[in-house]
């Protein structure tokens, strides 16, 4: 299995919007990813909290069954789609992938 996180800080403002918007525009887009593509074992899109020390306004945790399950969802046409908003929206990207072991054996 391949977990895959991503985590976005935004622009104070950006696409017409300010920071809070677009983080809620974001992840309904995120969200609308979560069953494209066969091999999405895992798929959750988080906000910072309010109150809480956050070093990110949006996190993507997601676990595919292997790396050619995550290459289906990265080249898929809904997932290309929401890359243009993001790029204007988003002042720094994080993404780490690692193998994690599988439970059910």
């Amino acid at each position: 299995m391949l977990r895959h996180i991503v985590m976005w800080t935004l622009k104070d403002e950006a696409e017409g919007a300010d920071r809070a918007t677009n983080v809620q525009r974001a992840r309904e887009l995120l969200l609308g990813c979560a069953a494209i593509t066969p091999g999405i074992l895992q798929f959750s899109v988080g906000t910072a909290s309010p109150g809480m020390d956050c070093t990110a306004d949006l996190v993507l945790d997601s676990t595919f069954t292997d790396a050619a399950a995550l290459a289906a969802y990265q080249t898929h046409p809904t997932h290309v789609a929401i890359k243009p908003f993001m790029k204007a929206v988003v002042q720094s990207r994080h993404c780490m992938d690692f193998h994690v072991p599988d439970t059910n054996n």
